[in-house]
């Protein structure tokens, strides 16, 4: 009697681990390089497009320092926040400004480092949103370590949907909760 108990214990236990499965493929991070062309992580399996010999003008804007109450600088050219669609981690080109100008901040003093947090919407489960939003603070990453900014520098973390910025069900919120904010210390 004791056996058929474990068993079952271990059915009801795997058949719940079954269930807790997604479709959504969250192990390749669609990045762009500066000529908009996807990049593949070298640990997928994918190829990355290194062959590629064309340059694109850089869409870089000027920064401008300024001295926040706590005396850290700040970025303010093009924002700290990177918006994503819904249930996706890539990264649209219209944030690629605001990677590339907190990419020259970084590289430009080694002592300084940044935090990623990833968000996600309301919908869907704790577990799932917290994966996704580490997906995309991890984009935004491997981004910004594209532009050459030092690993040690980075973190990404995620909070899912515990952290939102807007409240509210609309899809005007959900937009601005589906995103991935850089801060520089």
């Amino acid at each position: 009697m004791k056996k058929m108990n474990q068993w079952m214990l271990a059915a009801l236990v795997a058949s719940a681990l079954a269930g807790c499965g997604s479709t959504v493929k969250l192990d390749d991070v669609a990045v762009e390089d500066k000529a908009g062309q996807s990049v593949a992580d070298g640990n997928s399996g994918g190829s990355a497009n290194t062959g590629t010999t064309s340059q694109a003008k850089s869409t870089v804007t000027t920064l401008t320092p300024v001295n926040n109450a706590g005396g850290a600088d700040m970025v303010v050219a093009g924002g700290r926040v990177v918006y994503f669609d819904y249930d996706s981690f890539a990264i649209r080109p219209e944030f690629q400004a605001v990677i590339e100008a907190h990419a020259k901040v970084l590289k430009s003093d080694k002592a300084r480092k940044a935090s990623i947090e990833g968000h996600t919407d309301e919908r869907g489960g704790r577990e799932y949103n917290l994966a996704l939003g580490q997906k995309r603070a991890e984009a935004v990453r491997k981004a910004l370590a594209l532009l050459g900014v030092s690993d040690s520098q980075l973190e990404a973390v995620s909070f899912g949907k515990e952290k939102p910025a807007v409240l509210g069900g609309s899809e005007a919120a959900m937009e601005k909760n589906r995103r991935a904010e850089i801060a520089i210390r």
